[in-house]
C-alpha cells in the first residue's frame, strides 16, 4: 500500500496531493495551521490579505488537475476579467488601447481560492488531513527518504508531542520557511546552492465596499510600478473581489514603500502617475485596516542540483519563490503539480522519480524567473546574490515592447497571452511582432479621459455614479 505525505496545505500542497491521490493509495496532507471552515483568513497565509491574481494559464491547469473548480469559483463569486478590455493598465506609457484576446485572470480573494480548492481536494477519499502539525525533520538516509518526523500540539500551551510518519514519498510544499535544506544536510547531502534578488517590494493593501453602482463588472485596474527609470518603482492594484468588494493594494520598492496610516497611504495613491485608483477609493467604503507585507524577493533554491534522495520533493514557494508583484505563484503551483502527475503516469514511484520531477519543477519556473529577476534588476538599490542576464540593449528592447504593446493590439495580445501562461515566450518572435516593435509607436501615450472614453467597463459605471475624476 503506497503511501504520500504531503507537508503544507496552501494552494501548492493542495495541488500537489490532488495530482498524487489517483495515483498511490494513501495520501496525508500535514497542516501546521487549523484551516477554517469558511473563506476566513488563516495565520498561515500572511500574504492572504494582499491582491491577488490566478493567471488564465494557470486557471487552466488547475481544472486539469481539479475539472470544474474555477466554474466553483465564480460561483462563489470569483471574477473573471479579460487583459484587452476588463483589465486597464497604465504605465509611463499611458493608459493600454483595448483590444479583443483571451488572455484573461481569476480575481478573488486567496481566502475564497484557497477554500474552494481545499474543499476540492479534501473531498477525495484517498486524502486525509492531519492539522495542528508540522514537520521537523525527515527519516531516512542520502539515498531514500521513508518518512517524516512530525510534532503536534492540541493548542499553542499544550505538551508538544512527537512522532514518526513513514511514507513512499514526502512533498515539501511548506513555503518559504520550508526547512528542508536543513533536514537535506542532516541527511549527509551537500549544502542546496540559493539565489536571491531583493528590490525592496512591498505592498500596503486594504478591502473596500464598492460604490453599490460599481459592484458588478467593473474592471480590474493596474498602476504598474516602472522599472529603468532611475526612480523607485511606485503603482496600484485595484481587483474586484466577492461580495461587492474590492482589494486595493499600493505598491513600491526600495526608496518609495507604502504607509500603513491612513494620512500617508492614501497620500501614496494620490502621488502615483494617474488618480484613478485614488478617486476610486475616495468612493469607497474601507472595510479593514491598512495592512503591510514587506519580503517580496525572489528566491530560488537549486535542490534540482543535488543528489535529490528517493522519496523527497520541494514543490511551490519551498523551491522557488518569485516575487508577487508578477502574479506567477499560484499558477506554477498547478503547472508543477501537472508535471508531478506526468510523472507518475509515466514511471509510477519508480527509482529516480523524485529527481525527475525536482528537475520538471525547476524547469516549470525559468522564463518567469528571468522576467521576473531581470525586471527587479533595474529598480535603484536591487541587491542580488547572482549575475542577472540581460542589459541595457535588452532594457531598451524592453521598453521599446512595452511602448508598442500599450497601443498596438497584436504586440499587446501576443504579451499578454504569453504573461498570462496561454502562450509560450517564442510567441512573441515572430517577424511581424518584431518588425511592429522596431518600427516603433505610431500613436500619442493615451491619457485617462480617453481611456473611460475607450472602455465600456469605465464608462458606463462611472456614468452611473457621475465621474469621480476631477475635472480637466
Amino acid at each position: 500500500m503506497t503511501h504520500a505525505v504531503v507537508l503544507g496545505g496552501g494552494m501548492a500542497g493542495m495541488l500537489a496531493a490532488a495530482a498524487l491521490a489517483e495515483h498511490v493509495d494513501r495520501v496525508t496532507v500535514v497542516e501546521s495551521d487549523r484551516f477554517p471552515d469558511a473563506p476566513l483568513p488563516r495565520k498561515g497565509l500572511p500574504q492572504g490579505h494582499h491582491f491577488h491574481m490566478f493567471m488564465g494559464g494557470g486557471v487552466d491547469a488547475l481544472d486539469e488537475l481539479l475539472p470544474g473548480t474555477s466554474e466553483l469559483l465564480y460561483a462563489a463569486g470569483a471574477h473573471r476579467r479579460r487583459m484587452g478590455d476588463e483589465f486597464l493598465g497604465v504605465s509611463m506609457h499611458g493608459w493600454s488601447r483595448p483590444y479583443d484576446g483571451r488572455a484573461y485572470v481569476l480575481a478573488a480573494s486567496r481566502h475564497l481560492l484557497d477554500h474552494v480548492v481545499r474543499g476540492r481536494v479534501l473531498s477525495h477519499p484517498a486524502i486525509d488531513v492531519v492539522e495542528g502539525t508540522k514537520a521537523i525533520g525527515l527519516v531516512g538516509d542520502a539515498a531514500r527518504v521513508t518518512g517524516v518526523r512530525l510534532e503536534s500540539r492540541a493548542d499553542q500551551d499544550a505538551d508538544r508531542a512527537e512522532r514518526t510518519l513513514a511514507a513512499d514519498l514526502v512533498v515539501d510544499a511548506t513555503g518559504r520557511g520550508s526547512r528542508a535544506p536543513v533536514w537535506l544536510e542532516a541527511l549527509g547531502l551537500p549544502k542546496v546552492a540559493e539565489d536571491l534578488q531583493d528590490a525592496g517590494f512591498a505592498y500596503a493593501g486594504r478591502t473596500y465596499e464598492a460604490p453599490a453602482a460599481l459592484a458588478d463588472g467593473f474592471p480590474a485596474i493596474l498602476v504598474q510600478a516602472d522599472s529603468g527609470t532611475g526612480r523607485p518603482g511606485r503603482g496600484a492594484g485595484l481587483l474586484p473581489n466577492e461580495d461587492g468588494k474590492w482589494i486595493v493594494s499600493m505598491i513600491g520598492t526600495k526608496g518609495a514603500q507604502p504607509p500603513t496610516d491612513e494620512e500617508g497611504y492614501l497620500a501614496f495613491a494620490r502621488s502615483l502617475q494617474d488618480p484613478l485608483v485614488a478617486e476610486l477609493m475616495a468612493a469607497a467604503r474601507p472595510l479593514t485596516e491598512i495592512r503591510a507585507y514587506r519580503g517580496l524577493v525572489n528566491r530560488q533554491r537549486h535542490f534540482e542540483k543535488l543528489p535529490v534522495p528517493d522519496g523527497f520533493l520541494v514543490v511551490g514557494d519551498a523551491a522557488t519563490i518569485l516575487n508577487p508583484n508578477y502574479a506567477t505563484g499560484m499558477s506554477m503551483a498547478a503547472f508543477q503539480a501537472l508535471a508531478l502527475r506526468a510523472e507518475l503516469v509515466k514511471r509510477g514511484l519508480a527509482d529516480g522519480f523524485t529527481r525527475r520531477v525536482q528537475t520538471a519543477v525547476a524547469k516549470s519556473v525559468v522564463g518567469s524567473w528571468q522576467a521576473a529577476t531581470f525586471n527587479d534588476s533595474l529598480f535603484p538599490g536591487a541587491e542580488s546574490t547572482m549575475k542577472v542576464r540581460g542589459g541595457k540593449g535588452q532594457q531598451r528592447f524592453i521598453a521599446r515592447w512595452n511602448r508598442v504593446s500599450a497601443e498596438n493590439p497584436a504586440v499587446a495580445r501576443a504579451t499578454f497571452e504569453v504573461a498570462s501562461f496561454l502562450a509560450p515566450r517564442r510567441s512573441m518572435m515572430t517577424l511581424p511582432l518584431l518588425f511592429t516593435v522596431l518600427r516603433g509607436p505610431r500613436h500619442p501615450e493615451m491619457a485617462l479621459a480617453d481611456a473611460i472614453e475607450r472602455f465600456p467597463a469605465f464608462r458606463e459605471p462611472l456614468s452611473r455614479i457621475g465621474s469621480v475624476i476631477p475635472p480637466g
